[in-house]
């Protein structure tokens, strides 16, 4: 049975969507200037992947990212104008500018990175979830796991080592349907990949990816068998991303007028905004008045970034090498 959130949990949620949307949609207009180093990976259309699971968890639990990890950092409560100096490569950043948009993290949120390497962050994410079994205070570790990621083998590793030591971690695999440039279909043998993960012993859990209220309640069953001694499980997300593997990529591998008619027909915020309003449980106003809000975060956000503090030639070496 479905949980139904309180009026403060949809504002929530929907505040969280909005937040990764506009943050996104905002670097998808700034990149082309050259003034952000580096590669950006953009969330958007994934919003409520993240935020279903994020919202259930608290700052004792640990999430571990992937190369597109701004939405997860946004939904684990990370600071956007810190996040938004990190990506321009500022002093003041989230990491004092070095971790930039593939390796942003913030520990003091339990948010312990976003991870360059594809299916790097699973194994680290079974560690983190050895620690919340040994604290034995309820806490759990998750990671996320897209298409490509899911035929790696650090992450099989992960998914056998948690059953065996029976660890309080959640795989959140959000399938949008694309591995860098190949379709997931061509490139996953297993004809149901979700009886591929049951394979290891990993309860699994299905949601629509363009759905909060299915993502959410999907991962309020994991997280009650997780969170209990029962060990480690899985939630199975469908889901889209609206811009390239990366930004710059010219998606020539995607059909024409494919992303145009996922936003016009299953946006997971038009979704949202259609279900409450209809229901009566939240207003277009209340809706709208957090569009503008967060416009002006983020507004603020990139303007403070792009003024933002360099390095000075001695803070440039601290924190790079290692002495022993």
């Amino acid at each position: 049975m479905r949980m139904q959130l309180s009026r403060e949990q949809l504002l929530q949620a929907f505040r969280s969507m909005v937040k990764i949307r506009e943050f996104e949609e905002r670097l998808h207009i700034e990149n082309p200037k050259g003034e952000i180093p580096g590669f950006l990976h953009l969330y958007a259309g994934q919003e409520a992947v993240a935020v279903g699971l994020c919202e259930q968890l608290t700052e004792r639990d640990y999430i571990i990212s992937t190369h597109r990890g701004h939405g997860h950092c946004i939904a684990k409560g990370c600071d956007i104008p810190a996040m938004m100096l990190e990506i321009y490569g500022r002093a003041d950043g989230l990491c004092n500018g070095k971790g930039g948009s593939m390796h942003i993290a913030d520990v003091t949120k339990g948010m312990l990175g976003a991870n360059g390497i594809v299916g790097g962050g699973q194994p680290i994410a079974v560690g983190a979830a050895i620690a919340c079994k040994m604290r034995g205070d309820g806490s759990v570790a998750a990671s996320f796991t897209g298409d490509g990621a899911a035929n790696q083998g650090t992450v099989f590793e992960a998914m056998n080592l948690a059953v065996v030591l029976q660890v309080p971690k959640v795989f959140m695999f959000e399938m949008n349907g694309y591995s860098e440039h190949t379709g997931g279909s061509y490139s996953t043998g297993a004809k149901d990949p979700v009886q591929r993960i049951r394979g290891f012993g990993i309860p699994v859990f299905e949601a629509d990816g363009f759905d909060l209220f299915s993502v959410y309640d999907a991962v309020r069953q994991a997280l009650e068998i997780s969170r209990n001694g029962g060990g480690p499980t899985a939630v199975y997300a469908q889901t889209t991303r609206y811009y390239g593997h990366f930004e710059g990529d010219p998606m020539l591998y995607r059909a024409p007028g494919e992303v145009e008619r996922l936003r016009a027909e299953n946006d997971c915020l038009q979704n949202f905004r259609r279900r409450v309003t209809e229901a009566g449980l939240l207003t277009a106003g209340d809706l709208d008045g957090i569009e503008v809000e967060i416009r002006a975060l983020v507004d603020h956000s990139v303007v403070a970034a792009k003024a933002g503090r360099g390095h000075t030639p001695a803070e440039l070496l601290t924190n790079v090498y290692a002495s022993y």
